[in-house]
């Protein structure tokens, strides 16, 4: 069962290392967050399954990298000088104040969004690949919204990452590509444990769409304490981007509404390998933060359960694909040298495998070194005991290079031999690793 109030997450957050107020020692900054040990793996686990699926996985994908700081002209043409903007209206009587397009709820973008994909790099990247359309292109980079009141943790925040999709395709096929774009990326987040159930699709009215789009879907997750809110939005453009920065518009017929370009050095187009016409492309752009990505899987992977023993325990069921940690080795006695060196060694070999980070442990008692983990969403973990040395009290050696690796969501325990256990555990979590 999901977590039902903001306030479990917070506290987990917390105490296990993933999220913390930025700034904590001078009483915090509102609206930014640090991210701790185990929370900067998650995200980063987070950003590397959508780039694998996006990037990897398609043949009609490439990465971008572009820079913050960008050309005056980028933010002039593509609108943002003109439409980003927040009026603040006083209340005389009450002494607050408040944003108008609030009062008015307008439904009007808030981020003066610097991760723009410069228009002119995709002409490069169009060129240098020697794609054609249909084709993509991807990137993950920080922004900025300009938030009055950041709240509810890291759902609203000042300082925020995205990853974002421009997807170029002909004019006339842009309703079928938005439509397949709607589906992919409803699959895919379920593929990181946030289920279809929990969603919903948010077909944003006419009146309400931002000054680019033709058509919007946002998809909205079900956060704890909040309600449906959006998780990521998936635009339909048209040609208001590639138009808006092209130079001879009027020759290449651009469809959007777009301001006179005299500054323009390219015509951002491309030729119809049927009709020979030179067009300039459509785009729809998926688009999720990161870090809103980051609130919805803690919230589904977020368990508590009443053991058989009355025992409460707190777990995070998260996807091997996004677990901080893949395996922790454990020794049982952590005062015994000949136990503690063969478990480093084991982790070090575990730790070649190119699962993720595997954690050597030997913080105290083997049993709340599993419920530490359980909270943290570590899917495996590895104990190395005197059975393994072949040292057990009995003098039995039939466990000797032997391990104990235990489950984290059904706690099952099970002997496996030291020279299959790379195989065992790869052939467990690499399927997670790479859906």
């Amino acid at each position: 069962m999901p977590a039902e109030t903001m306030e479990d997450l917070v506290s987990l957050c917390k105490r296990r290392g993933f999220i913390f107020q930025g700034s904590d020692i001078y009483g915090g900054l509102q609206g930014t967050y640090d991210y701790g040990p185990l929370g900067v793996e998650l995200k980063n686990n987070l950003k590397a399954a959508w780039w694998r699926a996006n990037v990897y996985e398609r043949d009609d994908m490439e990465g971008l990298d572009a820079s913050i700081l960008t050309h005056r002209s980028v933010l002039r043409y593509s609108g943002h000088e003109a439409t980003f903007a927040d009026p603040l209206v006083d209340n005389r009587e009450s002494k607050k104040r408040y944003r108008l397009d609030h009062l008015l709820k307008a439904q009007t973008p808030e981020v003066l969004r610097l991760l723009v994909l410069e228009l002119q790099r995709d002409e490069l990247i169009y060129d240098a690949t020697s794609r054609r359309l249909p084709f993509g292109i991807a990137q993950i980079g920080k922004a900025f919204r300009n938030e009055i009141t950041p709240r509810n943790f890291i759902f609203r925040v000042r300082e925020l990452e995205q990853m974002e999709i421009e997807f170029f395709v002909l004019p006339g096929t842009d309703e079928a590509w938005h439509a397949q774009w709607l589906e992919t990326r409803l699959a895919w987040w379920q593929e990181q444990g946030v289920p279809r159930e929990r969603m919903q699709v948010y077909d944003v009215p006419q009146a309400d769409l931002a000054h680019y789009s033709k058509r919007t879907y946002d998809l909205l997750y079900d956060f704890p304490t909040l309600g449906f809110e959006e998780l990521e939005g998936i635009a339909n453009r048209t040609d208001f981007d590639l138009g808006s920065h092209s130079k001879g518009q009027d020759a290449l017929g651009v469809g959007a509404q777009v301001m006179d370009n005299p500054d323009s050095t390219a015509r951002l187009a491309v030729q119809d390998p049927e009709s020979k016409r030179w067009v300039v492309p459509y785009v729809i752009e998926p688009s999720a933060g990161v870090d809103r990505g980051v609130l919805a899987v803690l919230s589904e992977a977020y368990t508590e359960e009443t053991l058989e023993t009355g025992e409460e325990r707190v777990v995070l069921k998260l996807r091997p694909q996004l677990a901080p940690i893949k395996v922790a080795v454990i020794p049982l006695a952590k005062n015994k040298t000949e136990i503690t060196d063969y478990a480093r060694a084991l982790k070090r070999e575990l730790q070649r495998l190119g699962l993720g980070r595997i954690l050597y442990e030997d913080t105290g008692n083997i049993g709340k070194a599993y419920r530490r983990h359980d909270e943290v969403g570590t899917p495996y973990c590895v104990t190395v005991d005197y059975d393994t040395l072949g040292q057990s009290r009995d003098g039995s050696l039939d466990l000797k290079d032997t391990v104990t690796v235990r489950e984290r969501d059904s706690m099952a325990q099970e002997r496996v031999a030291v020279a299959e256990l790379s195989a065992y555990l790869s052939e467990k979590l690499r399927g997670g690793l790479e859906r």
